[in-house]
């Protein structure tokens, strides 16, 4: 599960998308559109994985919407901060082999930009793109959760015998827009992105 705002702030930023990946089916929701379908789908589940959702995504999630997250929660910030992994979820890809393809350095300021720039020009490939990069952040999760296990594994007598294959990454549904992305990059200048949420 994860999420993409308007900022930083609970109390005064909202949710702008929201992926969710059980490993066989991909659900988005969209402010304005069925964000609140999420509050009742949510409940499927009893066992969530997030990057720093503990802190960020799941206190967000409880004061927009109104609901309590009270499901076992599997936060990868920690499981791969204990074993040597750190920088954000984009840093810990890229160090675990991890690829984006074209929405490689984009960030979540730019899910920010995204959206704005969806709001102000009703551009359906600026949500797409968002919802892109939302998506590739969940499906991502199950990957770097798989490769946690194994790596933790390997202090075991079991390291070979209860390894699981890395999944295969999903389809996703939507395309991200590199007119819209350089565009972005081009007006941000270089650097190109400012870390949103990158976290130790």
């Amino acid at each position: 599960m994860d999420i993409e705002t308007t900022g930083l702030d609970k109390w005064r930023g909202s949710i702008t998308t929201i992926a969710l990946y059980d490993g066989r089916s991909i659900f988005h929701y969209v402010q304005g559109d069925n964000l609140e379908a999420f509050k009742e789908n949510i409940q499927n589940y009893q066992v969530i994985v997030t990057y720093n959702g503990k802190s960020f995504d799941v206190p967000f999630i409880e004061s927009c919407l109104g609901i309590k997250i009270d499901q076992v929660h599997i936060d990868l910030r920690y499981v791969l901060k204990r074993l040597g992994y750190s920088g954000g979820l984009k840093g810990c890809e890229r160090q675990l082999g991890l690829h984006r393809g074209e929405l490689d350095g984009v960030d979540g300021y730019c899910a920010v930009l995204l959206w704005e720039k969806f709001k102000r020009t009703n551009s359906r490939n600026a949500l797409e793109t968002l919802l892109a990069y939302n998506i590739m952040d969940t499906v991502n999760l199950e990957s770097l959760m798989v490769i946690a296990y194994n790596l933790n594994l390997q202090k075991t007598p079991f390291s070979q015998s209860h390894r699981l294959p890395v999944p295969e990454a999903p389809d996703i549904p939507f395309r991200a827009d590199p007119r819209i992305i350089n565009k972005i990059k081009g007006e941000l200048g270089p650097p190109c992105f400012i870390p949103w949420n990158s976290v130790e």
